[in-house]
């Protein structure tokens, strides 16, 4: 029993992509495979900094999340957030935490930079617990890796612009 499913693929050898759970990864091929007696077009993502491939089907791909990098737009909606100032709920860290996970997990900038904007700490305040950090840390990378391939600049030059932009508050 030989199924085909055609669906039309939006992504490119080569196109920088988004998926929200791992972030910033490079469309390496698109290609067919038999899987369990069907033949799939998989769309295969590597994610160079994770050492990491990943094959999602076509077919699936908008519902997993999977999307280009952001236009410039939203890139200015995300820095925008961050000059914002933090809003912190009167919740138990753990379930922020899990708040601030999911908004990371969502793949979307604004939501990322709401996190990243929540959670940092200037040098005059008080130390972040090892989970803030963390936290914290994994936010201002998946941002700067979509901002450095948006602004076509390094991963570095990218988290300096953020935390300039963070530091000015």
């Amino acid at each position: 029993m030989n199924k085909k499913i055609s669906v039309k693929n939006p992504y490119c050898s080569g196109e920088y992509v988004v998926y929200p759970a791992h972030g910033v990864g490079r469309v390496a091929d698109v290609t067919k495979q038999t899987v369990a007696g069907s033949e799939l077009e998989l769309i295969v993502v590597n994610f160079d900094k994770d050492k990491m491939t990943l094959r999602i089907p076509v077919a699936k791909a908008e519902t997993s999340g999977l999307r280009k990098i952001s236009e410039a737009g939203t890139m200015a909606d995300a820095l925008n957030t961050l000059k914002g100032k933090a809003k912190t709920k009167k919740v138990m860290w753990s379930r922020r935490a899990q708040e601030y996970e999911n908004k990371i997990n969502s793949g979307s900038p604004v939501a990322i930079a709401e996190v990243i904007r929540d959670l940092y700490r200037s040098e005059n305040l008080a130390e972040q617990s090892y989970s803030e950090r963390q936290i914290y840390e994994q936010a201002l990378d998946r941002l700067a890796n979509e901002y450095a391939v948006c602004e076509n600049i390094t991963s570095d030059a990218a988290t300096k612009k953020l935390l300039d932009v963070l530091s000015k508050q």
